[in-house]
């Protein structure tokens, strides 16, 4: 991988020198990057918050498992509501991809 990456740099370099040489970088390849990192963050956390809300879901039933059905209706809830958050990242990830809203 890292020799993949060594041989890949010296291409990279050139195509900075000629963006920057051009003006600067490109809204569409701003958007882009500034989109992957956005979906990716909010893929991360929502993952991290899944597991967190599933593992005190397991402790709190483990605790009282009489109150299991209240508290699977709660989790799904939470998980459904997380989830939502990320396919709306996904959905301005992808209009910042394909409609291109800086351009001129």
């Amino acid at each position: 991988m890292l020799l993949a990456a060594m041989a890949v740099a010296p291409v990279s370099a050139q195509e900075a020198a000629k963006t920057a040489a051009s003006g600067g970088m490109d809204w569409v390849v701003a958007s882009i990057i500034t989109a992957g990192f956005a979906l990716g963050i909010a893929a991360g956390l929502g993952a991290i918050g899944q597991g967190r809300a599933i593992g005190s879901a397991a402790e709190a039933i483990a605790r009282n498992p009489s109150a299991s059905g209240e508290i699977r209706g709660v989790l799904i809830l939470g998980l459904v509501l997380i989830e939502s958050l990320v396919i709306y990242v996904l959905l301005i990830s992808l209009i910042l991809f394909f409609l291109k809203p800086f351009a001129s």
